[in-house]
């Protein structure tokens, strides 16, 4: 970007050099505009266009007792008008690091002209790639990704550990005790779906899903803490495939242990919110109503009672009997 020479001739309104020095003010003021239209009734649904995403769609994440709402987005032509606006928003904020963080670095400096160039286009480019790195990590840990990702982590260390220890016995047999577990779980959920109604499957889930975790433990430290560590074959042997060592041992009850405690501690926080969701259900429903004005009836019987108590009054009884 080659340096501007300062002049106090102001140049003909709209000529090429004054939309080079105002363009800043002038991209501001049409942005202005779409935020102006956001106070008035009248405009601001046609405002709104420009400033917010037009086609997102609601989808419901973990169904059943652990429902979230998940926001996602599809394109259309409206998407059109929300580039052009924060287009205006881009060229606002690099006019605004040009002027009060380049420049007054170009100053203190004093670059040659190709060097200011290119230290004014990388100022401006590494703004703009951590502005992005920043807002694309932002969305990708607002949805669903890390929770996918945590536990694909897990089944691959598990996994991997596993076949490369030799392992293949105990990793099969936990593998199965889990997948057994999952496979409950999944089929309750499709059976909710249908009818909401039908919540015994996760009961049976839950007990279940304890005892896996208590029956991975014990096969895990009996096999690795007791069996391994009184077989024969002690040492480590890269070659040979041979990892009985104490380390590998502990690091191993260790990893399994870990994620056993940690399967519980969401285990137990799903729990935990599902109850006390059932709570406050219960106590609205427990609520009392509002109590209702007399029915007709009631007014009758009572209009009926001050009757017959005029009736037996002196007055009555000597009219009756004249």
């Amino acid at each position: 970007m080659p340096i501007r020479k300062k002049t106090n001739k102001n140049p003909p309104v709209m000529s090429h050099e004054f939309i080079i020095q105002n363009h800043a003010d002038i991209v501001s003021c049409v942005a202005m505009v779409f935020l102006l239209g956001l106070m008035f009734e009248i405009t601001s649904k046609f405002a709104v266009i420009f400033i917010t995403v037009q086609y997102n769609v609601t989808i419901s994440a973990n169904e059943g007792p652990d429902e979230t709402a998940v926001n996602y987005f599809h394109h259309g032509i409206k998407d059109l008008a929300t580039v052009f606006f924060y287009m205006l928003v881009a060229i606002i904020m690099h006019a605004i690091i040009q002027e009060y963080v380049l420049d007054k670095i170009n100053k203190k400096k004093h670059f040659s002209k190709t060097k200011h160039s290119k230290f004014n286009e990388s100022g401006q480019l590494s703004a703009f790639y951590l502005f992005s790195f920043g807002w694309g990590a932002s969305i990708l840990l607002s949805e669903d990704i890390p929770r996918q990702l945590v536990y694909i982590f897990l089944y691959l260390v598990h996994i991997a550990g596993a076949y490369i220890l030799n392992l293949n016995r105990l990793g099969l047999v936990l593998l199965v005790l889990h997948y057994f577990i999952e496979l409950l779980f999944h089929v309750s959920r499709l059976i909710y779906f249908s009818n909401e109604n039908r919540q015994f499957g996760f009961t049976i889930w839950a007990v279940l899903f304890v005892l896996g975790r208590l029956l991975t433990l014990s096969l895990s430290v009996l096999t690795v803490g007791f069996g391994l560590a009184t077989a024969e074959n002690q040492g480590f042997d890269l070659a040979a495939g041979n990892f009985n060592i104490v380390f590998v041992r502990i690091t191993v009850l260790a990893a399994i242990c870990l994620s056993q405690v940690f399967m519980m501690w969401k285990f137990i926080n799903f729990q935990l919110r599902r109850w006390r969701e059932h709570s406050q259900v219960q106590t609205l429903k427990k609520k009392p109503a509002p109590a209702k004005s007399k029915s007709k009836k009631d007014k009758a019987n009572g209009v009926n009672g001050v009757n017959s108590h005029a009736a037996d009054s002196p007055r009555a009884r000597k009219e009756k009997s004249s």
